[in-house]
């Protein structure tokens, strides 16, 4: 489970390095692939390739409105790459340029994928929790306790 955020830098490459806690976990998986695509709300998503795979096929016969949208952005901007000798991943030109990424981004754990997010658009999208407390759903604050 890949958990917390990490403030990281865009290389002039496009490039970031993963940080060794999480290197260490995706190590654990066993993955040596990952593949990185486009969420509708803007951000990246980065999953190990075998949880990639799980996530695509349910999204791949999946009849829920909207799903021909989802597949568009999701499978549609999907690539598999291979973390670098360095400990790097490269973030291509076009999904940098979807998810607005600039210099600094975050790198979120969120259980068994990352997403990867403009730092300001983190920033945004945390003050939006934050003050917006309705958006909890009754019961889940039970889950937290």
């Amino acid at each position: 489970m890949f958990q917390g955020p990490a403030t990281l830098t865009l290389d002039a490459k496009g490039r970031f390095a993963i940080p060794a806690v999480h290197r260490e976990a995706l190590a654990r998986t066993g993955e040596e692939e990952l593949t990185i695509t486009a969420h509708p709300d803007g951000c990246l998503l980065l999953y190990p390739r075998s949880v990639w795979q799980q996530v695509q096929e349910k999204l791949m016969r999946s009849t829920i409105p909207d799903a021909q949208r989802l597949k568009r952005i999701l499978n549609g901007n999907a690539r598999n790459d291979m973390v670098d000798s360095a400990g790097r991943l490269l973030v291509a030109p076009e999904l940098r340029k979807y998810a607005r990424l600039e210099k600094k981004i975050v790198m979120a754990g969120m259980g068994n994928r990352f997403e990867l997010w403009d730092e300001a658009a983190w920033e945004r999208q945390n003050d939006l929790n934050v003050h917006a407390p309705s958006l909890m759903p009754s019961g889940l604050e039970e889950l937290l306790q």
